[in-house]
């Protein structure tokens, strides 16, 4: 397989005038495949995030939907950007339950084998928890899964890249230092795994809840040097760009609107407009995409990416405190069983592991009463389904 070169700028064509990279959206698919392409593109996304099946379960659907063909045509249209696949909060590359971690792998590669299909590039997973058992053991552990995963998939010319997701370090969360990543990719060299069927995401709201300075441009000069010169910035192809709710190095991962978090509006700017960053693919998982706040997150993210950097208060409804998620019992945890999370919640376990002492499961936001933002004019279309994760 050819080496993937970082290109200039990943912005496709509906990007034109807008923003210089690609800034898509995880959208929930129970409306079907084409739907979801049409909202994001009403909402102004020019890429798109989804879940292939249950984001809290291990099934998936046997028979791949009939709209495929009409889906990817829908996507080409639009003129968006790569399809990223997101697979289920189940997956733990790391942990030692060899039952679930062979659970893993076999969503994993049913993930990877279905993402051309899809018309996807990436299959991004959470690289999972050590489960107390130590980093060390941990990495090794993620090294032999990504083995075994990609060993069990054939490669083709229109492959999807596995992407590892850097962590917000609760719960004995693997990735969440540049180091810890740094790790793995030299543990999976060793073991002489094909490093071009492998890419990076940088999940900005897990670099904050971990600790990782970005308060500006000083910050996130020193990140993206250090990936280039330890990875390499062509093994970056995807950032999922959210603010945080998350006190600074908490190790919580709760994604909030941007700009009405904690991270601040200077170091998500230096994020989203860094000249040597211009090819990753850029996706929000904000909060409440259900409740219409989609557009203005959208719009929010390309005025930081413009250099605007004071930005209007968000509508009071978007700064409501989220009821917190239970935590999913160890039992289950340990069992590779699947929860009681409904499938649309923004209440899911992670890694399937325990609940991170210091970590709280993704919660959705509080729909609006009344007095929803008000949506810039041009054509609209009424999004009807709820996101997922």
């Amino acid at each position: 397989m050819p080496k993937r070169a970082p290109k200039k700028s990943s912005a496709p064509p509906a990007a034109a005038g807008r923003i210089d990279r690609m800034l898509g959206a995880h959208l929930a698919v129970g409306g079907g495949l084409v739907k979801a392409a049409d909202r994001a593109a009403a909402v102004g996304a020019t890429g798109l995030q989804i879940f292939t099946g249950n984001p809290t379960g291990w099934t998936r659907r046997a028979e791949l939907p009939k709209e495929l063909p009409a889906f990817r045509a829908r996507m080409k249209e639009h003129g968006f950007g790569p399809l990223a696949v997101h697979a289920a909060y189940l997956a733990n590359l790391a942990g030692p339950n060899p039952v679930f971690r062979e659970k893993t792998v076999e969503l994993l590669r049913h993930e990877l084998r279905v993402a051309p299909e899809y018309g996807a590039s990436f299959v991004n997973v959470h690289i999972g928890s050590h489960m107390g058992t130590g980093v060390a053991a941990g990495v090794g552990r993620v090294a032999m899964a990504v083995e075994k995963i990609l060993d069990g998939v054939p490669l083709r010319d229109d492959s999807a890249l596995l992407v590892l997701e850097n962590s917000a370090g609760g719960g004995n969360g693997i990735g969440e230092s540049l180091e810890e990543l740094i790790d793995i990719h030299e543990a999976m060299a060793a073991r002489g795994i094909d490093l071009d069927r492998i890419g990076y995401c940088i999940d900005s709201a897990h670099l904050w809840g971990a600790g990782v300075a970005m308060a500006g441009d000083v910050e996130i000069d020193r990140l993206v040097e250090q990936f280039d010169k330890k990875i390499g910035l062509e093994k970056l192809v995807m950032i999922h760009y959210n603010d945080s709710k998350a006190e600074h190095n908490s190790k919580r991962d709760l994604h909030q609107h941007i700009g009405g978090g904690n991270v601040g509006t200077r170091g998500l700017a230096a994020l989203i407009q860094h000249p040597r960053l211009a090819h990753v693919n850029y996706y929000l998982e904000t909060p409440g995409m259900e409740d219409g706040w989609d557009r203005l997150n959208i719009e929010r993210s390309i005025q930081l990416a413009q250099g605007l950097l004071k930005l209007k208060p968000l509508p009071a409804e978007m700064t409501t405190t989220p009821t917190k998620a239970a935590p999913a019992k160890r039992s289950d945890a340990k069992a590779g069983v699947k929860t009681g999370v409904k499938a649309g919640s923004r209440a899911v376990p992670k890694h399937g592991a325990a609940p991170q002492k210091s970590s709280v499961a993704r919660t959705r936001t509080v729909k609006p009463k009344a007095n929803p933002p008000a949506k810039p004019k041009g054509k609209t279309t009424r999004a009807t389904t709820k996101r997922r994760g």
